[in-house]
């Protein structure tokens, strides 16, 4: 028999229970009992005045922002309606049914002024990270990087050519925020100085991000969002924002690297990277701190017309030479020259000759220098530390390391696809790490909610 048609009845009363209509499975749930806000008020205390109007509880507004990155909600106009509607939202924000939801300009109005001057963000991250160790899922023996391309809010429509861009003419008074903040990183690392390469275009709207073609597809703009991960659990320690560049990139690791080890006191035994970290100065970087480079090394020594390269060479470093199969030595300098030129090359390489006389007397010399009168082998700054590398790279543990830097891969994939992090919606270096930051927290939280579930409750007999 069909029933009655159901039709909407106020009534005068209700008891209705937020707690009691949130399922004990949701995830916001177990991410509840790891998000520590307590010591947010102290924190931007300096920040606030002292009179006027009482602001928002500072509390709602993270909370929210964890709502929004944890489940992919991009815009913060959608973000007020979705916490409005919906009732698990409503439980993790500590909002009653009663209460108003804040206005999505309250937002913009706090980020751009105390969150970041505060660094709370950063704060916040550095908080949850230290609840990561403190839950046991960071050893911190060893460590990933990698870095990942996002498309920033900028179009080529809007944007200059390098010969029409000049960064003198910009008024910085009436200039919009992003570009402000693009003419005071010029001479960071992480942007400006990162390469005295000048970018293909400009954005007028976003100068700092990068014209990059990197994906062998369409070119745009974009930053590089760089993680320092944890390969126990794939706990992301650090974050960092910079421009889209091989150099930023790398040299954000140190970057990364030294604040971990202020901040939690982790030092890794190893760090594991691809072949764009290779190079010789990271490597003897990391070397000099005792960290084993478990990484690709970037080596052009290897020769395609069939004669000896290097590695067919003997180094012997008591003597400071080289040792060719046949015996003979090539060595950097035979007697003191007045003439400086003929001295260290002053870019960080240094050359090692064989005598003419040998190498023209030599039965080999088709297998060696068929096209010179004498051999001639350059040794880089840092090939000590290149070559600890490559002997790093014939070990069972570096297999075994090859495979967990795929867990910083896997941590991309998951902010892009399912946290939707394609392309930022802030501009400016300030607005792409805001962004980051908040995006690796989210991560860290989920994962301590899934490694960490709520135990069911026992059934009611």
């Amino acid at each position: 028999m069909m029933g009655p048609r159901q039709e909407l009845q106020a009534a005068l009363f209700y008891e209705f229970s937020l707690e009691a209509h949130v399922p004990q499975d949701h995830l916001l749930r177990a991410i509840d009992r790891f998000v520590g806000l307590g010591g947010i008020r102290q924190h931007l205390a300096e920040f606030y005045s002292h009179t006027g109007r009482p602001s928002i509880d500072p509390e709602l507004l993270i909370r929210m922002l964890i709502v929004g990155y944890c489940f992919g909600i991009r815009s913060e106009r959608r973000l007020c309606e979705e916490v409005h509607l919906n009732l698990a939202y409503r439980w993790f924000c500590r909002l009653d049914l009663a209460d108003r939801v804040p206005d999505h300009s309250t937002f913009s109005k706090n980020r751009h002024g105390r969150f970041r001057d505060s660094e709370l963000l950063r704060h916040l991250f550095e908080t949850v990270v230290a609840r990561c160790i403190a839950e046991g899922l960071v050893s911190g023996q060893r460590m990933a990087v990698d870095a990942s391309l996002i498309e920033a809010d900028a179009n080529k429509q809007y944007s200059a050519p390098k010969e029409d861009w000049d960064p003198a003419r910009i008024e910085r008074e009436t200039a919009p925020r992003a570009v402000r903040e693009y003419l005071e990183v010029l001479d960071e690392a992480a942007f400006g100085a990162a390469s005295e390469v000048e970018p293909k275009f400009t954005s007028f709207s976003d100068p700092a991000s990068q014209w990059t073609a990197a994906r062998k597809g369409p070119a745009f703009f974009s930053y590089s969002d760089n993680y320092l991960i944890d390969t126990d659990h794939g706990v992301i320690l650090d974050v960092e924002a910079t421009r889209s560049i091989r150099q930023a990139e790398v040299g954000s690791t140190k970057t990364m690297l030294d604040r971990v080890k202020k901040s939690f006191n982790l030092h890794p035994e190893r760090l594991v990277a691809d072949t764009a970290y290779g190079t010789g100065p990271m490597l003897g970087w990391l070397v000099d701190r005792k960290i084993a480079p478990h990484i690709p090394v970037v080596d052009k020594s290897g020769r395609t017309d069939g004669t000896w390269s290097r590695a067919d060479f003997e180094w012997d470093p008591e003597n400071d030479r080289y040792v060719c199969p046949e015996g003979q030595e090539l060595k950097q300098f035979r007697r003191n020259y007045s003439d400086p030129t003929r001295g260290p090359s002053g870019k960080g390489t240094a050359r090692y000759r064989a005598l003419k006389e040998v190498c023209q007397a030599c039965p080999s010399k088709a297998d060696c220098c068929p096209n010179a009168d004498a051999r001639k082998i350059t040794r880089e700054e840092h090939e000590d530390a290149r070559q600890i590398a490559r002997d790093i790279a014939k070990t069972d543990a570096y297999v075994i390391s090859m495979r967990l830097r795929k867990k910083v891969e896997m941590l991309f994939a998951h902010l892009k696809r399912i946290l939707g992090l394609g392309r930022l919606r802030l501009r400016g270096p300030c607005g792409a790490s805001d962004e980051f930051l908040l995006a690796a927290t989210a991560q860290n939280l989920r994962k301590l909610a899934k490694t960490f579930p709520i135990p069911p409750k026992p059934a009611t007999p």
